[in-house]
């Protein structure tokens, strides 16, 4: 292992043109001189070999004098699944504990392993099971992952999933969100005194938790069938289970004080790895100014929602206990308070059709009620705890065929502005978990694939991404996408190439009632830099965010506001003080006159 890296290194310190073949040539020739037939050394473990020597020996790592342009060009052709940091930030998802909800979907999946309408063979589902669902031991163990492929890690967002926030009691709502910030303060650090990961891991060993799956299976294997035979439901079994002494006796220290929390967020707001995104799943009918305000305080800028459906009828056959006009209500509330707004909806539900489908999406992106920035675009599909199963043994729904389930998505592809993303088309849903519906994991490539001869035609965010390529930032166009809600007019902000791929762009918010505007996001595409960096490539560090929240502040001014606030990050904080704008209770401000 040793030998091959020392390799690399000097052909890098020497200006060799290294690229992934002449890696695997490097890689061939050093596994043959083993002479055995196993693969010794791989990519995969150069990196985290290369890192381990530096943290522990530091002597031993001197001998090999890398310089930090070494390293860097080392990082870069070590990266592992560059596309994890390719739009800016380093992404984290963490996942609740499994809790009781306070709706009942039909198709939604019913693991009593896993909060409500997730799955315990989930990536981000399975690493949240091997740390008793704590948000620390979650967010290590996800930073060391990303670090070891050779991602930045200091700008970090994070992403909150799980069963539907606002059903948590708030004590432990706080105490999970500091749990978040208080791991990232501490990586690279000491850990507190007495909770180190080891000892926090023995507390829920002594509670009686395991992570072994097997013995998770026995434990939970009578109550899962319960469920999926419609003997009890979700709720009933869950409560079972944080009922008994084991989660009862951790559920004793999960909680905590707002004044905690802002000592961790306020450390932060320096630490190595910042926060500069935070999102939390919850349903619109539980949106209201008091929730809202409460999210903020937790650090929260992003909101997603579940959705699913603008259809009463569909809402309605589906048991989605939601109204439209509370879906209406919710987005009103979220664009006042600043929020960037991400929904789920899904395709091919119980009742509906691939026509009323596209006229559902296009209701979405066009009616000033609704208008969302990011959209996460499901297919339903059947898995086998969810009480869909008898609608479909009784011939009443049916996953659409593959053809007809592509045609839909691209269309609604290309009904997608320019200011809204679509995040993703599936879920990270294991097929030997989906009874019926879709497998195919590379349904958004095959989309896109279909869409080729029409690329110009799209204005959707996430196909027009530089991601990891370079741009040159004199190329760059800035230009102005307005649009208007019930509440506010919105302008888009965004630099783009000549052929309309975007390097970064800022969601701004002139209210239709007061005289302060709000910026409500602020994104600037390419690999990740480091905090302070100016050396990363792509467009970040380029001085673009600034020339994006400059002319906010003059189309604001210009419009009669006196003054902008921006909903930010908390590792953003100082960024923006940099700018001009000064604390201001849960956001920050600026004066335009």
């Amino acid at each position: 292992m040793e030998d091959a890296l020392i390799e690399l290194i000097e052909a890098l310190r020497t200006g060799t043109s290294v690229d992934e073949a002449w890696l695997s040539k490097l890689l061939r020739r050093h596994n043959r001189a083993a002479h055995d037939a196993r693969r010794r050394i791989a990519k995969r473990r150069l990196l985290p070999y290369y890192l381990g020597v530096k943290a522990r020996d530091s002597q031993h790592w001197a001998a090999w004098n890398v310089d930090e342009k070494t390293e860097a060009a080392l990082l870069r052709i070590l990266r592992m699944k560059p596309r994890r940091t390719a739009s800016g930030v380093a992404t984290v998802t963490v996942i609740t504990k499994p809790w009781p909800c306070s709706s009942d979907c039909l198709y939604c999946p019913n693991d009593i392993r896993m909060p409500k309408s997730y799955l315990h063979d989930e990536p981000a589902c399975q690493r949240a099971e091997r740390n008793f669902f704590d948000p620390y031991l979650q967010v290590r163990s996800r930073i060391t992952a990303l670090a070891e492929m050779g991602h930045v890690t200091d700008k970090v967002e994070l992403i909150v999933l799980g069963g539907t926030w606002s059903d948590y009691p708030e004590p432990y709502q706080v105490w999970f969100v500091h749990e978040l910030f208080r791991a990232l303060n501490e990586y690279d650090g000491p850990a507190v005194a007495g909770d180190a990961p080891e000892e926090r891991d023995r507390r829920y060993r002594a509670a009686g938790l395991t992570y072994d799956v097997n013995e998770l299976a026995h434990r939970t294997h009578e109550l899962q069938r319960a469920i999926c035979e419609g003997v009890c439901t979700y709720n009933e079994a869950i409560r079972t289970q944080i009922d008994g002494p084991s989660w009862t006796q951790v559920a004793q220290w999960q909680q905590m004080t707002f004044d905690r929390l802002e000592h961790q967020q306020r450390l932060n707001e320096t630490a190595a790895h910042r926060v500069v995104g935070l999102t939390i799943e919850t349903r619109p009918d539980l949106i209201d100014d008091e929730s809202a305000h409460t999210m903020r305080h937790l650090g929260c800028t992003k909101i997603q929602m579940g959705l699913q459906s603008l259809d009463e009828r569909i809402l309605q056959a589906n048991e989605r206990r939601v109204s439209v006009g509370q879906i209406a209500t919710a987005f009103a509330t979220l664009r006042r308070f600043g929020y960037k707004i991400q929904v789920h909806m899904m395709a091919n539900l119980l009742g509906s059709t691939p026509q009323r489908d596209r006229e559902d999406y296009l209701r979405l992106v066009s009616d000033d009620r609704f208008l969302p920035d990011e959209v996460k675009l499901y297919p339903c599909c059947l898995v086998e705890s969810s009480r869909l199963g008898r609608a479909y043994s009784a011939g009443d729904w049916a996953p659409y065929p593959e053809d007809e389930l592509v045609s839909l998505l691209a269309d609604d592809v290309l009904a997608t502005p320019a200011y809204t993303r679509i995040s993703r088309m599936i879920r990270d849903i294991s097929s030997t978990d989906i009874v019926a519906g879709n497998k195919k994991t590379n349904l958004r490539q095959m989309v896109e694939r279909s869409l080729e001869a029409r690329r110009d035609e799209v204005l959707e965010i996430r196909m027009r991404e530089v991601a990891t390529g370079d741009v040159t930032v004199t190329d760059l166009q800035l230009q102005c996408v307005p649009y208007r809600t019930t509440v506010s007019s919105e302008r888009f902000l965004q630099w783009v190439t000549a052929d309309q791929r975007i390097a970064g762009f800022l969601r701004l918010s002139l209210p239709t009632s007061g005289d302060v505007a709000m910026i409500r996001e602020v994104h600037v595409y390419g690999r990740v830099a480091g905090i302070g960096s100016t050396e990363a490539g792509g467009a970040q560090h380029a001085g673009l965010g600034r020339q994006l929240v400059e002319r906010a502040c003059d189309d604001a001014r210009s419009h009669g506001f006196v003054a902008i606030r921006v909903i930010s990050a908390v590792g953003t904080r100082a960024y923006y003080r940099s700018l001009g704008f000064h604390d201001d209770g849960l956001y920050q401000r600026r004066e335009l006159t």
